[in-house]
């Protein structure tokens, strides 16, 4: 029996913390085999990047992994020392020694197989072997040493399992597992037993920092089981749970197939809420009414604001479209006259053509903005006008007229060669998924609670591009051109709202970058709105990404609602909207961040009574 331990860097701080994370391990290899994969101490990484930086502002990339790939290094040496101090037969490798194969691309390699014969050698010698996480060395001719990229040390744990067969992959942090939010702003956040991958990888992608996206998307390829725990306590921890998924091969372990499939779904009915005052509540208003007709919403997307309006789309089923509709148009009148008559009055729309919405699945989509991209230039080279887009890590959705759909889903299929679903929800499709993503877990006796967790990006910024011609390829092109220099979209938001432009129709395109890349971006889209003819380009920095998760969403009405009308409630504005079947997300002023998930995280109640306690 094999179990392979991930320890960060808090958890071997200090000479004190490695002989204490050193017993845990005698501990356990007393009656198994013990793979341990350990982070350099404490802010070593950061130490040596600063020292770095003193000497360049722009250090050679290789340089740059041959100097923090020491970190490591140091952290292994010590352990196995530790080890063999109690006693324990323990041996330390590199990344290179272990056999932990990577692409040559300095600093974010992906890894390509582990060659495990030397290891698999030394445990059946019964020796502990202690490896460095978070690097490996090159297939080129020369062998260069890379690295992974920061949190790439979970990589390297959940890659090692798979690669060894492992029963499970255990990872040792500074919190007792993974918290409904941040315990740092929210002390009562509460221990959840267990979570899937999906949400999982959801929360990793908002900042989450207990687990690297990944890692979790190595751990839901090959169905590894990942348990989250402590290292300073012996409570049980997170299990990570996925469903089995279809055998893989080990070789390009990282670099599988970035989308499973292509979904489709025709029962989808659109409905917008054009020129709505912006202002706290108004969301709330509408969603709230929504939800007491028991209406299930799949697609809500707000804009970014023009003057003081607002417009705000949603999708439903098509036999509840007058329902919602009915909704929509009765709370007008409570919303009032804007108070520039020039904006016009706010106004219900329904979609007048049929719609369908088309999407691509797959955790592989993670760090690879070609992803999106492609499916854009895709539908645009078949010559399909996208009509709304949302986005989450795991899935990239657009709404397309009804009569495209089919063109659509061949032509994504022929793209990313991949399989088609109809997921439209004529039937028992929704209960048939919730079904599904109940026997991912191991305790599926009860339905998940719609939202398991909550999160907060402070490291985001927003862009937005004006008056773009509403024709097919706007959406390819920029996510083209920001694709090149490797920069990924998170909330996209195509807006509802038409204009004339000296007689082309326009729309302007919103989306959220992390903040390091924004100022990059700004200035790609600038130059590309010179040469193309766009509008106006907008960075924005001091924003905040507030979201819940939950695979429960799915058939419980009144999710959204409720988040809405906590924000609400605390006077907090909604600046951008976007959403998937698992999560909501909203961006909101960077100054009501924390006031924004502390409301959330109170209105679903996922507080419980004992304070969790960080580590300093």
């Amino acid at each position: 029996m094999l179990i392979v331990q991930k320890y960060g860097g808090t958890s071997v701080g200090s000479a004190e913390r490695i002989k204490a994370v050193a017993q845990r391990i005698a501990k356990t290899a007393s009656d198994r085999s013990v793979v341990v994969v350990v982070s350099a101490m404490g802010k070593t990484t950061d130490g040596l990047v600063k020292l770095a930086n003193e000497i360049s502002p722009n250090p050679n990339r290789r340089e740059m992994d041959m100097l923090l790939s020491t970190g490591e290094q140091v952290t292994i040496a010590l352990m196995s020392i530790a080890l063999q101090e109690l006693g324990v037969p323990a041996i330390s490798l590199t990344g290179a020694q272990v056999g932990i194969v990577t692409e040559a691309e300095h600093s974010r390699a992906r890894i390509l197989q582990i060659k495990t014969q030397r290891i698999e050698e030394h445990l059946q010698q019964g020796e502990v072997v202690v490896v460095a996480g978070f690097q490996g060395i090159s297939q080129t001719r020369h062998q260069e040493i890379t690295t992974l990229g920061r949190g790439g040390s979970d990589t390297s744990a959940v890659a090692l399992a798979a690669a060894l067969q492992a029963e499970k992959c255990e990872i040792y942090t500074d919190v007792p597992g993974i918290l409904t939010t941040d315990p740092r702003i929210v002390p009562e956040a509460q221990l959840m037993s267990e979570i899937t991958c999906d949400e999982m990888l959801e929360l990793a992608s908002l900042g989450a920092k207990v687990l690297h996206p990944r890692a979790v998307e190595i751990a839901r390829n090959y169905g590894m089981p990942l348990v989250v725990l402590s290292s300073w306590s012996d409570a049980p921890g997170t299990r990570v749970v996925s469903a089995i998924p279809k055998r893989r091969a080990l070789q390009d372990l990282e670099l599988t197939k970035p989308v499973d499939a292509i979904e489709y779904d025709t029962d989808q009915a659109g409905i917008s809420m054009l020129r709505v005052p912006d202002r706290p509540g108004v969301a709330a208003q509408l969603f709230s009414g929504i939800a007491v007709q028991n209406i299930d919403v799949d697609l809500i997307i707000q804009s970014i604001h023009e003057s003081n309006t607002n417009d705000i789309a949603f999708t439903v089923g098509k036999d509840t479209l007058k329902q919602a509709t009915a909704v929509a148009d009765a709370i007008l009148p409570a919303l009032g006259k804007n108070s520039d008559p020039s904006l016009g009055e706010p106004e219900v729309k329904t979609e007048e053509r049929p719609i369908a919405k088309v999407s691509l699945v797959g955790a592989g989509m993670i760090g690879r903005p070609r992803v999106a991209a492609k499916m854009f230039e895709t539908l645009a080279a078949a010559g399909i006008n996208i009509v709304m887009i949302s986005t989450s890590e795991v899935k990239v959705s657009c709404v397309v007229d009804a009569e495209d759909c089919e063109k659509a889903v061949n032509s994504l299929s022929q793209g990313f060669d991949v399989d088609v679903a109809d997921i439209s929800s004529s039937g028992d499709f929704l209960r048939n998924a919730t079904q599904t993503r109940i026997a991912t877990t191991e305790s599926s006796e009860e339905v998940p609670p719609p939202v398991r967790a909550v999160a907060l990006d402070m490291k985001q910024a927003r862009l937005a591009v004006r008056q773009i011609p509403d024709r097919p390829g706007m959406a390819a092109k920029i996510s083209g051109l920001l694709a090149e220099q490797n920069i990924s979209l998170d909330m996209i938001i195509q807006s509802q709202r038409c204009h004339s432009v000296d007689g082309v129709l326009t729309r302007d395109i919103a989306f959220t970058v992390s903040q390091p890349e924004g100022e990059t971006a700004y200035q790609i889209l600038v130059n590309a709105a010179v040469e193309f003819g766009w509008g106006e380009v907008v960075l924005e920095s001091a924003i905040a990404k507030v979201s819940v998760v939950g695979s429960g969403m799915i058939a419980h009405p009144g999710v959204a609602a409720k988040m809405f009308e906590a924000l609400a409630a605390n006077q907090i504005n909604i600046l951008m909207i976007a959403t998937s079947e698992i999560k909501i997300s909203c961006v909101v002023e960077e100054e009501d961040g924390v006031k924004a998930l502390q409301a959330i995280h109170k209105a679903f109640g996922l507080s419980g009574n004992e304070v969790v306690k960080v580590p300093a």
